[in-house]
């Protein structure tokens, strides 16, 4: 049992890190530091568009890293809520959903670095919520 707990933490800690470098991934395009016609699969076609899903895309990466928190507060305690693991399976099957996106974008680095940064982020979360 201690070691699957370990295993969870250290899998969180990774999350952490990568969800650390994709916020500013996400504050970097918002301050047009990398142009948003190279990511969105090359689909946006304003400033304003740019803007609404980064705010989007960082609110929802805040949200996954207080929810990663509390998973890990709780780990440490021996404790368990089915709120938090509904939403961490609702963020592998986010991530998920987010590879398949980003097999179809437009540049090649989005496709292969986000393909292989999203299916690492649904397989970490799988093994964070996994029994």
């Amino acid at each position: 049992m201690q070691k699957t707990i370990m295993n969870k933490k250290v899998a969180i800690k990774i999350m952490f890190f990568l969800l650390g470098t994709i916020l500013i991934f996400h504050l970097l395009i918002f301050t047009e530091q990398i142009p948003y016609d190279k990511v969105w699969a090359g689909r946006l076609n304003s400033v304003e568009e740019m803007k609404s899903f980064e705010t989007f895309s960082i609110l929802i990466n805040i949200f996954m890293v207080l929810v990663l928190l509390i998973k890990y507060k709780l780990l440490g305690s021996g404790k368990t809520n089915k709120a938090i693991d509904i939403l961490i399976w609702v963020f592998v099957v986010f991530f998920a959903l987010n590879t398949l996106g980003n097999l179809f974008a437009k540049s090649l680095i989005e496709l292969i670095l986000g393909s292989f940064l999203t299916l690492t982020c649904s397989i970490l979360c799988f093994i964070i919520v996994k029994k």
